[in-house]
């Protein structure tokens, strides 16, 4: 999972080779820091990466580690999503695989209303734009910050 395929590879003078083949906990995170601060792609993504890094064991298959930790994450951020405004639960995990299966969260089109609560479309305040909006912005926020990573 070098530096968490991010394509980068660290500096000649950042590998193990070059600190007699131990690097500690400190350099390895701080490597790691660098990378993810540089890629503009993985900063939104660079709590995960931090929480991942101080969980991972070196017993097992780092690869395998990662994607579990991943989609544990991601379950629990989208049930939180859900919980915090009320959505259709299993509506909710439709349109959210079919956004990652398609690369791209729908903003047009009857999905995304299928999973909203009920609100009216004709009250004085708007609420049914307004929650649609919101709704939107934090899919597409959860969308962005997991795309790729499983």
């Amino acid at each position: 999972m070098h530096l968490l395929r991010s394509g980068r590879r660290p500096h000649p003078s950042h590998s193990a080779a070059s600190t007699g083949g131990k690097k500690g906990r400190k350099e390895i995170r701080a490597d790691i820091e660098r990378a993810v601060d540089a890629s503009p792609s993985l900063r939104n993504k660079k709590d995960l990466i931090e929480q991942f890094v101080d969980s991972v064991s070196t017993q097992g298959k780092v690869d395998a580690q990662w994607l579990a930790f991943v989609e544990a994450r991601k379950a629990a951020e989208l049930d939180q999503i859900i919980a915090d405004e009320g959505l259709k639960a299993e509506e909710t995990k439709v349109f959210v695989d079919n956004a990652f299966r398609d690369g791209a969260i729908p903003t047009a089109g009857t999905a995304i209303t299928k999973i909203l609560p009920p609100v009216s479309r004709f009250a004085k305040d708007n609420g049914h734009a307004v929650k649609k909006q919101t709704v939107l912005e934090k899919l597409a926020a959860f969308f962005e910050r997991y795309f790729g990573l499983g």
